[in-house]
């Protein structure tokens, strides 16, 4: 197994696949249609006969249940096909690095070195066989590692005959800037609960997501000569760095960790006459998030009162929740995961997600989907890196899930 997962994943990250987060279209790009149809081709090859792409590059196949299996719950597996735009110019050089000896590793002629001092997970992958680009681009593990697994996994329970109920697998679009899975036909896909391979670490379970929002803030000022602006000028670049000001200077992402939330400036313009700031706003807990939106209102509000109404006009537009809602009534997903992983010879670690993935957008349409983690670390930059061991794991507890399931009646499924 280990080495048909490692040619599928090196022979997907050469496949230039990046989304593009100012298109209009989905997908957002063409060039994401070159590996759905080779993933059609393949899942052909193995015995899925009824693999496809539709037109908004959304790849499905189903492998029907084994006898004996029927009424057990149809699960799906789920990756995206498109990489980040950063870093993406081109498909990946993969680059195999064997037998891993703990120190730094030179990534080609990038002049870039990947270092356990600055990426420590790296201690625990010496011996193994690790995987990068060439320093010029991200590797893509995120998520063509999950794509790898997936069909390693359908390989393995269609050659080995293991028992498992109905799979249905999807490679949807433009998961990276969010709209992957919105247009995924869950009707047709047909499965009754899924899972994501979109995480890092292997043996990780992800079911809390943060709930997100972002902010868009308008400054509109007074431009005067300065000589004669007296209590009449109103400087927007000005205003719009005491908006910034007024928040918690500690709840930036760089000072945050686990369950704690965030407001992150993503970008800022201005000048005397007109200024805009631009922020996401993160937070796992409900009532957290909604006062984080109520603090940009109130200083949006103490900024017009100061400076005069309209001076600061304030957009803030929902993005997505927090899954663990639609998780809750549904914890055998979580235990059946755990009880995969430690069938591996993992001990199961649950975390949860500092983002957003395609899980919390299909659990919210209907469809509940945890994350697991595929083994990679250090997404959407150079330094992106995986295991081949780690992606061998992850695989195993993808049939460990598939077959786990197969047993399992509706009444149990109610619980």
């Amino acid at each position: 197994m280990k080495d048909r997962l490692t040619e599928r994943f090196c022979r997907y990250v050469r496949v230039h696949t990046s989304s593009d987060e100012n298109s209009t279209t989905q997908p957002s790009t063409e060039r994401q249609f070159d590996l759905a149809e080779l993933l059609v081709k393949e899942m052909h090859e193995i015995g899925i006969s009824d693999a496809a792409v539709d037109e908004k590059c959304n790849v499905t196949g189903h492998i029907p249940a084994c006898e004996g299996c029927e009424n057990a719950p149809a699960i799906g597996f789920i990756a995206h096909l498109d990489t980040v735009s950063d870093f993406c110019s081109r498909g990946t050089v993969p680059v195999l690095h064997y037998d891993y000896d703990g120190g730094d590793i030179t990534l080609s002629e990038s002049g870039r070195v990947l270092s356990p001092s600055e990426f420590p997970e790296l201690y625990e992958l010496k011996g193994r066989t690790v995987i990068t680009s060439d320093g010029i681009t991200v590797l893509g593990a995120d998520d063509k590692a999950g794509i790898a697994e997936i069909i390693t996994m359908a390989d393995e329970i269609i050659k080995n005959d293991i028992p498992h109920g109905r799979i249905c697998i999807a490679f949807t679009p433009d998961e990276e800037i969010g709209g992957g899975a919105q247009t995924l036909d869950l009707e047709a896909f047909g499965a009754d609960f899924a899972f994501t391979a979109d995480g890092d670490t292997e043996g990780t379970i992800e079911y809390e997501n943060f709930n997100a929002c972002s902010a868009s803030v308008v400054f509109t000022g007074v431009n005067v000569h300065p000589g004669s602006a007296k209590d009449v000028m109103v400087n927007a670049a000005c205003a719009a760095a005491e908006f910034n000001s007024m928040l918690p200077e500690t709840e930036t992402p760089r000072n945050t960790e686990g369950y704690e939330g965030f407001y992150h400036l993503v970008s800022m313009s201005g000048a005397v006459e007109s200024a805009k700031l631009y922020y996401i706003v993160r937070d796992h807990d409900e009532l957290k998030f909604a006062e984080r939106k109520k603090v940009l209102n109130d200083i949006a509000s103490e900024l017009n009162g100061k400076y005069g109404d309209g001076t600061v006009k304030i957009e803030i537009k929902d993005s997505y929740r927090n899954m663990i809602e639609k998780i809750r009534p549904h914890m055998h997903l979580i235990e059946h995961a755990k009880e995969a992983i430690i069938k591996t010879g993992l001990v199961p670690s649950v975390k949860p997600v500092r983002g957003g993935t395609d899980g919390a957008q299909l659990s919210f349409r209907g469809l509940p989907c945890p994350n697991l983690g595929t083994g990679g670390h250090a997404f959407h930059g150079p330094y992106e890196y995986i295991s081949v061991e780690g992606m061998e794991s992850a695989a195993q507890i993808l049939i460990n899930i598939a077959s786990g399931y197969a047993g399992f009646s509706p009444e149990e499924q109610r619980k």
